[in-house]
């Protein structure tokens, strides 16, 4: 058994495993090139187990932009039949040192509910759990009507500064363990604007005021996407302005030819999870949030 830094020559392998364990998470060709290719540096770490030749594992790990203090987050994936074998705590071992190594103080991982326990041999510890699911953007919900003071308009039209100072705002207010205070531009630039995978057409920004009070940004492909991240202002929360962008960009994405819509919410996130109900949305699976120190 060998456990190896991945290298673009595992992509396609890579993409096969989270296809066959966890489909809905979307994981694209785009992202892990250029993930892949990118120049090494501690809290970016990807490792591969093989067997014979042939992938039987992943994992990966990377720092919570704007986190103080800093903390990471990894997957794991083992191939059912291999599990036992120690393969997880080698890849575990790996991404935890990458990750001290960056400056991390601690680690969170989703994880199978059947993998508390054993990740509880490491110092993990449940805090909550998080609730994956999809939709074929074809069923969404019609579009609510639009507020005759709001532009509604997608990514590829609207400033990334506006989109930032918004983005800043999400990510303080939103659930979580990680305390998020601030990402600077030029990082959030390159890491969140500048992502492979981010799918300007089929991202929406309600404008109101000249700033950005509600938007939802979508990751993937041109089959399968992921909803990184809604949200509304906390001022302007309760007019439906989350079921409109994320609405918006459902029936965007249909049109685009898009048959997977994925997302995620904690479990204490009660009105996200209800306009994605609304939207037409179905659970697929629960995982445990897992976090410990470094």
């Amino acid at each position: 058994m060998e456990i190896k830094v991945a290298g673009p020559e595992d992509v396609d392998a890579a993409v096969a495993m989270h296809d066959v364990l966890v489909p809905y998470l979307v994981v694209t060709r785009s992202s892990l090139i250029r993930r892949l290719t990118a120049p090494p540096r501690p809290g970016r770490g990807t490792f591969m187990a093989l067997d014979d030749g042939h992938a039987v594992g992943w994992a990966s790990d990377g720092l919570i932009g704007g986190s103080d203090p800093l903390d990471g987050e990894l997957r794991l994936l083992i191939r059912p039949e291999y599990r036992g074998r120690g393969i997880g705590s080698r890849l575990l071992e790996a991404t935890h040192a990458d990750l001290r190594a960056a400056g991390a103080t601690s680690a969170r991982v989703f994880a199978d509910p059947s993998s508390v326990e054993w990740a509880g041999q490491f110092g993990y510890r449940q805090t909550r759990q998080v609730h994956y699911a999809g939709i074929d953007p074809r069923n969404a919900a019609d579009l609510p009507k639009i507020p005759s003071h709001v532009d509604l308009v997608p990514f590829t039209e609207i400033d990334p500064r506006l989109l930032h100072a918004a983005d800043e705002v999400a990510q303080r207010t939103k659930p979580g363990d990680a305390k998020i205070s601030s990402q600077p531009y030029s990082a959030w630039f390159a890491d969140t604007w500048n992502s492979p995978d981010l799918l300007m057409g089929l991202s929406m920004a309600a404008i109101s005021d000249g700033r950005i009070v509600a938007f939802t940004r979508n990751h993937g492909d041109s089959t399968k996407i992921w909803s990184k991240m809604t949200s509304t202002l906390p001022e302007y929360r309760g007019r439906g302005l989350a079921k409109l962008v994320k609405s918006a960009a459902l029936h965007r994405a249909a049109d685009a030819g898009v048959r997977g819509a994925y997302t995620a919410n904690y479990d204490g996130n009660t009105p996200m999870i209800a306009v994605n109900e609304w939207l037409g949305y179905h659970r697929i699976a629960t995982h445990a949030v897992l976090i410990c120190p470094l």
